[in-house]
């Protein structure tokens, strides 16, 4: 018996219908594989940005790598027979690269940067470079070193960097004197002037003066507390101005400074009364540089002509082997050197210059009186690296 003839369009009908429901399935499927491959990719991993003190860090690491490599170009094209110039020029090489590494060294987020045209430092590659290029890339890179450790919050940076650039603008000098080409520009280190009477005023001292009242402890700040931005740097790094009196220091260390100064002008005078001819001339200049600076300190700390006034009549003089004068000066510098990294590290950001350039000219002196130029001076702790 024939079927029903009226139920040969329902399932026709049932089965196109079960077939389109197959295809959008399949459709369905395939959309969705493929949208979780969109969903699962991601955008290629980007370099952090840096901070303003990781910006710091990277400037001075990529000058010293750039003088290291400048320095190392140069003595290709250095005569044999030119001894002082290669060895000085290997030793600039070589102290850079130190402090390089001592700042950090070179960023590495593990992220391939393919751009031939930047070296491993940052800086743009150069092929040839004769010793007037080293010298200005060391005074370029000792400007920039002091400019940042003026204006840095991170203290302990702020002391490496000053004395990184000490160490740059020493370098900078010999070689330049070597080459017989300009050198940098003589520090003028002064101890800036109080604002009021006695010592620098604090904000809201109602008389103008920052005098400190026997209420106050030796070991306080003598100015506000170092301002700190969100960056790491100085609220207003572009206002900093030299001439300015170092915020932070404490009544006790500006005595220790006053002491300091003053004993190192009374131990050159010593020397140089019984001194002659041009060394005479040097020792009384270090002393009247001294002698100011001791006056200076005593008027920022408020005790100049005062009973407080630590300054004495005389003082010990140290005792350096054979009684060599250079050896006494270099001695008395270096100490001076470490006592104004030391406080670097302890003062507020943009108004600490007057510190960075006393370190600075205690380094230059220590150079012009014989010392083994050192990549870190004022640093003790690095003495032993210096060494080695």
């Amino acid at each position: 018996m024939d079927s029903c003839p009226c139920t040969a369009p329902s399932a026709r009908r049932a089965e196109r219908r079960r077939r389109a429901a197959g295809s959008v399935a399949l459709l369905l499927a395939a959309g969705l594989t493929a949208g979780c491959g969109v969903r699962l990719e991601a955008p290629p991993p980007a370099e952090p940005v840096p901070d303003a003190l990781e910006v710091v860090r990277r400037t001075a690491v990529s000058d010293a790598l750039l003088v290291a490599d400048r320095a190392e170009l140069a003595l290709e094209s250095v005569p044999v027979a030119q001894e002082r110039m290669i060895t000085e020029l290997s030793r600039v090489a070589a102290d850079s690269r130190t402090q390089a590494t001592e700042l950090g060294g070179v960023y590495d987020s593990g992220l391939a940067v393919d751009d031939p045209s930047v070296s491993p430092a940052g800086s743009p590659s150069q092929e040839i470079a004769e010793v007037p290029d080293v010298v200005q890339a060391l005074v370029d890179a000792a400007a920039r070193s002091r400019t940042a450790a003026g204006s840095t919050t991170d203290g302990p940076m702020a002391r490496l960097l000053a004395s990184v650039g000490a160490a740059q603008t020493v370098s900078a000098g010999r070689l330049a004197d070597l080459a017989d080409v300009a050198g940098p520009e003589p520090v003028d280190a002064q101890v800036p002037e109080p604002t009021g009477e006695g010592r620098a005023a604090e904000p809201g001292s109602p008389s103008g003066s920052g005098t400190p009242t026997p209420e106050q402890s030796e070991d306080a700040p003598t100015q506000d507390a170092p301002s700190e931005g969100a960056d790491g740097e100085s609220p207003d790094p572009d206002g900093q101005e030299d001439g300015v009196v170092p915020e932070g220091l404490t009544a006790k260390e500006l005595s220790s400074l006053v002491v300091t100064e003053d004993s190192a002008g009374y131990a050159m005078r010593l020397r140089a009364a019984i001194a002659d001819g041009s060394l005479r001339d040097r020792l009384l200049a270090r002393t009247r540089a001294h002698g100011d600076r001791a006056r200076g300190w005593a008027e920022v700390a408020g005790t100049q002509d005062t009973a407080q006034d630590p300054r004495r009549a005389a003082y010990a003089v140290p005792r350096v082997a054979e009684e060599n004068d250079k050896a006494l000066v270099r001695t008395l510098e270096d100490g001076l050197a470490t006592d104004y990294a030391t406080l670097v590290a302890r003062t507020a950001p943009g108004t600490r210059m007057v510190l960075v350039d006393l370190l600075v000219d205690s380094a230059v002196a220590l150079d012009d009186w014989g010392a083994e130029p050192a990549p870190f001076p004022g640093l003790p702790e690095q003495a032993g690296d210096d060494a080695g």
